[in-house]
């Protein structure tokens, strides 16, 4: 991750960015917090907690919505003072939400890539010829949708003592498209196909589309290139759903200037360690944007890698809600009544000597290896 300095330092390894001091300080709601907060631009900051604690990690988050809120100019609780935000444009809550609450959305719609799609389809010979448009091949308009399920490809039934189910559209068969739009196909596959292939096979389904390659690679970053295309967003888990979010801003913030300040819930919840590789890249490049990260996390993989850390406890349940250790991830291991610090500490081994047995055309040499955490 990005490189973990003194506090002191900090100026010297943002030279190039402005340093936001200070953050709410007099009445907060918790007692907790009642101390000066301090946030730093371009810094990952961390925020552990022990399971369950009274005041967690959901209050902490409410928290910092603060910033964004007072940011934003709404009055929001009791403060004394809010300093140094001229240097973040807007902060971003990226929390496990639905992206969305009807089959409509769907992973493609939601990072802007379905209207690449649509162009794409609309620039075909037969399309042209029959005078289609983008937007006939949207499933959001009257068109080319299948009127009876309104581009939906599914009817909600609702249930009178359980949560509401989708049935498949008689009329269409779930395809959500009219026949006639279907017959339009690009390198052999009509929309509903296309809109059917994973992240992964779509990329090199579209090899020389590279603004739809980039959304789509954006997505793969994250650790979802299993995804469908036109995967219903009702079918998404809260982990899933953050992460398409992420996905969205990276895409975003090559677009767009101004430094952004990204408070996360736990984007690691279900992911494979290697997921947690490519995710923990994607936080580096967010990074290297000038962007900040507070992410509230109990993985030690991400909890290691970050500038600063908040340990929160220091038990469970009543008996946590304070402050156990603040600072970097080497300070955090050694309090003693840090929970988090106590499981960091081996982690946080720099340097083992390995000593490996020589191989027999190079006897009598002994090589010593390095094996950095």
């Amino acid at each position: 991750m990005h490189p973990r300095v003194d506090l002191e330092s900090v100026q010297g390894l943002l030279a190039d960015c402005e340093e936001i001091s200070g953050g709410l300080s007099g009445p907060h709601d918790f007692e907790s917090w009642k101390k000066q907060r301090q946030l730093r631009v371009s810094l990952l900051e961390c925020i552990s907690k022990m399971l369950d604690a009274y005041v967690g990690r959901t209050t902490y988050t409410a928290q910092v919505g603060y910033f964004a809120k007072l940011h934003l100019g709404e009055k929001v609780g009791d403060y004394d003072t809010l300093a140094g935000f001229d240097a973040i444009e807007d902060v971003i809550l990226i929390d496990q939400s639905p992206i969305g609450k009807s089959p409509r959305s769907n992973p493609v719609t939601y990072v802007k890539a379905f209207d690449e799609i649509r162009r794409i389809f609309a620039d075909t010979p037969l399309a042209r010829q029959r005078k289609y448009t983008a937007g006939t091949f949207s499933f959001n308009v009257t068109g080319g949708r299948c009127e009876g399920c309104e581009g939906a490809g599914a009817l909600e039934v609702e249930m009178v003592f359980m949560a509401d189910v989708y049935v498949p559209c008689e009329d269409c068969g779930g395809k959500r498209y009219k026949p006639e739009v279907l017959d339009v196909t690009v390198n052999g596959k009509n929309i509903h196909q296309v809109l059917n292939l994973t992240v992964d096979a779509a990329i090199r389904f579209f090899p020389r589309e590279e603004k739809l390659g980039q959304a789509l690679w954006q997505l793969q970053q994250v650790g979802l290139g299993y995804l469908r295309l036109g995967q219903p967003a009702t079918t998404l888990s809260g982990g899933e759903a953050q992460r398409i979010k992420v996905a969205r801003e990276l895409a975003l913030a090559g677009r767009k200037a101004g430094r952004k300040m990204y408070v996360m819930d736990e984007p690691t919840t279900g992911l494979h360690l290697e997921d947690i590789r490519k995710l923990s890249k994607v936080f580096d490049r967010l990074l290297e944007q000038g962007h900040t990260l507070v992410i509230i996390e109990h993985n030690l993989d991400v909890i290691k890698l970050a500038d600063w850390v908040i340990d929160l406890g220091p038990e469970g349940g009543a008996g946590g809600g304070t402050i156990v250790a603040m600072g970097r991830p080497e300070d955090v291991a050694k309090v003693e009544e840090s929970h988090t610090g106590q499981w960091l500490a081996p982690l946080l081994k720099r340097v083992e000597t390995l000593k490996l047995r020589p191989h027999p055309a190079n006897e009598g040499a002994l090589k010593t290896f390095e094996l950095r955490a």
